[in-house]
């Protein structure tokens, strides 16, 4: 399975190619994507990205993961997520996420397993 295209960015809005839903924060990754919902994780700007919300995105199979940490890159990424990451040897790539979505967007046309959560505002 290819990793959808992230059709379009704006603040507080994001669409994936082939899905109706549009998101306010969202995880993608080979085959599929759904609303980030921080509060399954119990995630906030700080400490931010925990492990526990990069795992599906995991074991969708991506073998690229690209964050997404805001407008204005308010949402932290402690050492920890980075290295849970590198540790199942998956690459990782922390970005301002207007950029996240044009580097996701580049690899995957480039038929990379990308997958990754991506916020939409600040």
């Amino acid at each position: 399975m290819s990793s959808p295209e992230i059709a379009s960015l704006s603040w507080g809005q994001m669409k994936v190619k082939g899905c109706s839903t549009t998101y306010k924060d969202c995880k993608v990754w080979p085959g599929g994507s759904r609303t980030w919902d921080w509060r399954e994780t119990g995630t906030n700007h700080s400490p931010g990205v925990q492990p526990a919300d990069l795992e599906e995105v995991v074991k969708k199979g991506a073998k690229t993961v690209v964050i997404g940490c805001g407008m204005s890159e308010a949402l932290q990424v402690p050492p920890s997520t980075v290295d849970y990451l590198k540790k199942n040897g998956i690459d990782v790539l922390v970005l301002q996420t207007e950029k996240a979505v044009e580097e996701y967007n580049a690899l995957a046309a480039r038929g990379v397993r990308v997958g990754g959560v991506f916020h939409s505002t600040c």
